[in-house]
């Protein structure tokens, strides 16, 4: 039996896999705010209470909002700030009497669709989550590409390549302006909107004023949908992947699938582009599933 968590921000879940990946059991919790002991014990709680539910032991394996140190071991980058400077690999490990595997939230994402969702079978998978941030994975041959500083396909704090003048580069939590974060993310859009005079809206509802034919957010899409082809023609001259999966809330505008490659031939070093634009197929499942699979 395979356990896996998702430690989100607002949420805690835990899927129990057997080894054909099916679901045996699933349950979300709160997240302890500003909480580090409460959220070890959370943890720590779930895989207890799954295993005394199906009445065996397995693996377990962490996505966390941030990634570990090469050197300290402790977490870093962490957007749920009472992580960071934590060792908590090693207080699970020691909580729980057994090796725990963490990876970061988007790397789990990517390898659950690459071991058995969309982009199954497929040798290298980029895997992209555009939500309230940014962030990016890579696995090859079914394996994490974590990287030697742990930041392994985090284009989200890359700048926009090929950005036009009049594309308004807004500063990102990072310290830096411009960032893909900045122009892809669900807050990036709603930024944009906002500064050229739109209401303060959510992306989904963004997304359906500019569906009913108004012109501001009609033309905010459009230069979404440019920016996406943009930042991802990037990663499709580095990785040259065969699948790119998008995740989080803006995966599920159903005309990036059809426009987002349209556009992004023009940018991409290569006659034609045989990378295939997928979403997910376990859509917010994939990162607890993901986990599982570490």
């Amino acid at each position: 039996m395979r356990l896996g968590v998702d430690l989100g921000g607002t949420k805690i879940e835990i899927v129990a896999l057997d080894e054909a990946g099916h679901t045996l059991w699933q349950q979300r919790i709160p997240t302890p705010q500003q909480d580090y002991a409460g959220t070890v014990e959370a943890i720590a709680g779930l895989v207890l209470r799954a295993e005394a539910q199906l009445q065996q032991m397995g693996s377990v394996g962490v996505g966390i909002p941030g990634a570990v140190s090469r050197k300290t071991g402790r977490v870093k980058n962490a957007n749920s700030t009472w992580l960071i400077g934590e060792d908590l690999q090693g207080d699970l490990e020691r909580r729980l009497q057994r090796p725990i595997k963490l990876a970061n939230d988007a790397n789990c994402f990517v390898l659950s669709e690459a071991t058995d969702g969309a982009a199954r079978g497929a040798e290298v998978v980029f895997g992209v989550i555009i939500g309230t941030g940014c962030g990016g994975g890579v696995v090859v041959n079914g394996r994490i590409l974590d990287g030697i500083n742990a930041i392994g396909g985090e284009w989200g704090h890359n700048p926009l390549p090929w950005a036009r003048a009049d594309d308004l580069a807004l500063p990102c939590y990072c310290g830096l302006h411009g960032c893909n974060e900045t122009f892809l993310s669900g807050t990036g859009l709603q930024a944009h909107y906002r500064q050229r005079g739109g209401a303060a809206l959510p992306a989904q509802q963004i997304m359906a004023r500019a569906r009913g034919g108004e012109t501001l957010a009609g033309s905010l899409m459009r230069d979404y949908y440019r920016w996406l082809a943009q930042g991802l023609a990037g990663v499709i001259n580095l990785l040259d992947p065969d699948v790119i999966v998008l995740g989080g809330g803006m995966s599920n505008i159903a005309e990036l699938y059809s426009e987002v490659p349209r556009l992004w031939q023009q940018w991409v070093f290569s006659d034609r582009v045989d990378t295939r634009l997928v979403a997910p197929q376990y859509g917010d499942a994939s990162g607890v599933r993901g986990a599982a699979w570490l």
